[in-house]
């Protein structure tokens, strides 16, 4: 089972789980979490191979759609599913590998297709991250600086850095992630059809989902519909967090 952070109480509405992206957690998403379950419960796991969740070989989207399938059937069978980028993909495929487990779906900028970019340069950059001596994550982010110039990028990297152990360490299997990134950044074949409601909303500024990427969407959900927010990147959730949670508790409501 993965590990959960759970939000509010159960209620009239099933629970949302909410799934995180490449190299993200439970706590990145604590702010919305906690305002969404105002009148309901909200589950933020760990993904496996991150936060505090088992670690595998094996990261691919049909494990990572029956990680969440088990989540959900030991929650009440049911939930309203969110899920960013890696964890958009992987809530999608349990959508359409098991529609009765998702009552509405909401994806965060990702398209049910495969990328041609990869982020091993991410996973190499931590790897290379001398952890000697580590306790203050000012220094971490110092000698990160070469290797990723992007302050905002080395924040959420840095974010999955345990300094409170003995040693420092990174709560990510980077060495699986490494291993699985085509398949993490690809799509696998799939057939049929969520018909349910499914929401992709889309950050203005990100090239995630692409004019040409609706009619991959609608082949698989086509009753999906289309949302974007100004201003915002890939990381919609942390550049515009009120503007996103508005679009969701509407939708989900």
């Amino acid at each position: 089972m993965l590990n959960l952070v759970s939000h509010g109480a159960p209620g009239a509405l099933p629970p949302l789980l909410i799934v995180h992206g490449l190299f993200g957690s439970a706590r990145n998403w604590g702010v919305i979490a906690r305002r969404l379950a105002e009148g309901r419960q909200v589950l933020a796991v760990d993904m496996r191979n991150h936060g505090d969740s088992k670690w595998s070989a094996a990261h691919g989207y049909a494990e990572l759609a029956d990680d969440l399938a088990k989540v959900i059937a030991a929650n009440g069978g049911q939930a309203d599913v969110l899920g960013h980028s890696m964890g958009g993909k992987a809530a999608m495929l349990l959508a359409l590998g098991d529609p009765a487990r998702v009552r509405r779906l909401v994806v965060a900028d990702i398209a049910p297709v495969a990328y041609g970019h990869s982020q091993r340069h991410l996973v190499a950059a931590m790897r290379a991250l001398d952890l000697e001596g580590l306790s203050l994550r000012s220094d971490a982010d110092r000698r990160m600086a070469l290797s990723v110039p992007d302050a905002a990028v080395r924040a959420f990297l840095l974010q999955s850095l345990d300094l409170k152990a003995t040693l420092a360490r990174w709560k990510l299997n980077l060495a699986a992630l490494d291993a699985e990134m085509e398949r993490i950044t690809g799509w696998p074949n799939t057939t049929g059809q969520f018909a349910g409601s499914v929401l992709f909303v889309k950050g203005a500024l990100s090239d995630y989902i692409r004019p040409e990427h609706h009619a991959a969407i609608l082949a698989l959900f086509p009753a999906a519909r289309f949302s974007e927010i100004a201003g915002a990147g890939h990381w919609l959730h942390a550049d515009a967090p009120r503007e996103f949670e508005e679009i969701v508790r509407d939708f989900l409501a």
